[in-house]
């Protein structure tokens, strides 16, 4: 049984892993549909609004600090090489920081990037915005489950 400290920052990876799966699973479920359902104008100007927001310190430090006790797990799993947990505790790294993290990087983050330098009400701008909508909700499925998986993934490692 992982135990110690080996045992503590499971459990904050349990914890970080969950909660951003929380936050990535309301956007899936109902903010992006509500946005959505918005005149495009009105939908650009909130997505706009939240991106920037959503850079503040405490969804930041929850997300990278996920990466970051990803990470660290998977070092120390490979270190230590446990006799039980070993694959749960590989396979729920990989998955955040590849399936959430990565997927964030390699296709959220441009797409916000892109919606940043539009202009809310231009034609260009609700033209591209179903677009947005579309792409950034299927990646944003991805990282949501990838993160809840981490997050299952650990778990099975401490039991």
């Amino acid at each position: 049984m992982i135990e110690g400290p080996y045992f503590v920052i499971t459990v904050v990876g349990v914890l970080g892993t969950g909660l951003v799966a929380g936050v990535f699973c309301g956007f899936s479920t109902f903010v992006m549909k509500g946005l959505a359902a918005l005149p495009p104008a009105q939908g650009v100007a909130a997505m706009q609004a939240i991106n920037v927001t959503a850079l503040m310190p405490a969804f930041m430090f929850v997300f990278i600090g996920s990466a970051v006790m990803c990470a660290v797990l998977a070092v120390v799993t490979f270190v230590l090489w446990p006799d039980e947990g070993t694959v749960e505790m590989l396979l729920g790294s990989a998955l955040y920081l590849f399936g959430c993290f990565g997927v964030t990087i390699a296709a959220n983050v441009p797409r916000n990037n892109k919606l940043a330098t539009m202009e809310a009400g231009t034609p260009e701008t609700v033209a591209y915005w179903p677009t947005y909508v579309s792409e950034w909700s299927m990646w944003n499925h991805v990282r949501t489950i990838a993160s809840a998986a981490a997050s299952i993934s650990y778990v099975l490692a401490l039991t």
